[in-house]
């Protein structure tokens, strides 16, 4: 019998899945930049998001699941998830002011501009000599 199993849980019915990377969105406003990930499953118990000592946005991922049941299993592929993005943060942005929310699987980070912010310069071509 577990060669039965063993033939149709093969990686050619259900191929080894790698560390999936979750999907992430960035959009910037006139005001603040959005960061979206997309972490079905997870709850803001899950993430820790913090500004580390080289003025990275860290977003980590933690989850693991527990088993109650009796079974032996003989694939198991989702009882423990990590991920973590390290995101270089722009200049303009107000460290203090950055909040973070998670809702249907969805992290989302606003990072707002500092208000005095200077204006980024016209991209400009440099002649050769």
């Amino acid at each position: 019998l577990p060669t039965i199993f063993n033939d149709f849980f093969n990686d050619d019915c259900f191929p080894m899945r790698s560390t999936t990377v979750p999907a992430i969105n960035v959009k910037e406003f006139d005001k603040e930049f959005v960061i979206e990930l997309a972490v079905p499953g997870m709850t803001k118990e899950d993430f820790r998001v913090h500004v580390n000592d080289k003025d990275q946005l860290v977003v980590s991922v933690e989850k693991r699941q527990e088993n109650n049941e009796a079974a032996k299993f003989l694939r198991r592929e989702f009882n423990y998830t990590r991920f973590e993005q390290t995101l270089l943060l722009p200049d303009n942005i107000d460290r203090e002011a950055i909040t973070a929310k998670a809702k249907h699987g969805v992290l989302k980070i606003k990072l707002p501009k500092l208000a005095n912010s200077p204006e980024k310069e016209p991209t400009r071509v440099i002649e050769i000599q």
